[in-house]
């Protein structure tokens, strides 16, 4: 896990414990992390999912969270979600990664300053909703087509981009060298996170030494998906799998094979991919010598 998701899930933990002492009820805004297997593991701790639009709208579906604890995901919430859980007397825990924070504070403050603030990433993604909802007039670019189109509707006001701190740092070039062709002052800020890059960069050297390469992460995470297009980008046989009960007969016949895995997967995910590989492995070293390995 990286340093804001492990961050999360170290403080959902700690909140179930002191809710099961005390009595009381642990929710997550939405998903704490975007791996299944985590958050099923986080329920039979006890802690609860709260669908993210129906604290958004309000909706009258929400349970009861009077004195109940919600903690914000690293992703982060709009200022209206944590106004409505505040006033549902919930008792807020922050587990906003501080990179996340950082992405906010600068959308705030450069929409008072009265640039466009621009966010380059998925519109869907958590991050990005919750960018949104701490400005009045930011809009989303999801890649060069949308980013051309915007470019020219917005040519006389000046612009400051923020990335989502999970996308490609390519993805963000190819963004900004689109704005700075059509709008005349623009400021791009370096939001993507570190790690985000080192994994990247991680990948393509693993990929250089082993014969084929599996992705391990929840088919629900955008950084999981973007290191298995990079796999593919290698010219490596590349898989991106959840679980070791994914593992194929396929995946395991080369000689040397490569694990990574997104930002929000568990290590006791990974070990569990290793270790089946390992037991194929033997397996295998065994059929081989006639059962003398």
């Amino acid at each position: 896990m990286c340093m804001g998701v492990r961050r999360a899930d170290e403080l959902a933990r700690k909140a179930a414990q002191e809710a099961a002492e005390g009595g009381t009820r642990v929710f997550t805004y939405g998903p704490l992390i975007h791996n299944p297997q985590a958050v099923a593991e986080l329920e039979t701790l006890g802690v609860h999912v709260l669908d993210t639009k129906e604290v958004e709208d309000g909706s009258g579906l929400l349970p009861d969270l009077k004195d109940a604890t919600v903690v914000i995901r690293a992703h982060g919430a709009s200022l209206a979600a944590i106004s409505r859980l505040r006033e549902k007397g919930s008792r807020i825990i922050d587990a906003t990664c501080p990179r996340v924070i950082k992405s906010q504070r600068l959308a705030r403050h450069y929409e008072k300053s009265g640039w466009q603030v621009v966010l380059v990433g998925d519109p869907r993604h958590g991050e990005i909703s919750g960018i949104l909802g701490h400005t009045s007039n930011a809009v989303v670019v999801d890649g060069p087509v949308a980013a051309l189109e915007i470019a020219r509707k917005l040519k006389d006001k000046p612009c400051a981009l923020i990335a989502q701190t999970t996308i490609r740092q390519e993805d963000y070039d190819t963004v900004i060298a689109i704005f700075q062709a059509n709008v005349p002052t623009i400021t791009a800020e370096k939001t993507i996170c570190p790690a985000t890059r080192e994994r990247q960069q991680a990948l393509v050297e693993l990929c250089g030494q082993v014969d084929a390469v599996l992705i391990v992460g929840g088919k629900n995470s955008e950084n999981t998906k973007r290191l298995y297009a990079s796999a593919i980008e290698c010219g490596k046989p590349a898989w991106h799998i959840e679980t070791a009960s994914e593992l194929t007969a396929e995946m395991a016949q080369y000689e040397r094979i490569g694990i990574t895995a997104g930002a929000s997967t568990p290590d006791f995910i990974v070990d569990h991919i290793q270790e089946a590989l390992g037991a194929i492995a033997s397996r295998r070293k065994s059929a081989q010598t006639g059962g003398r390995a």
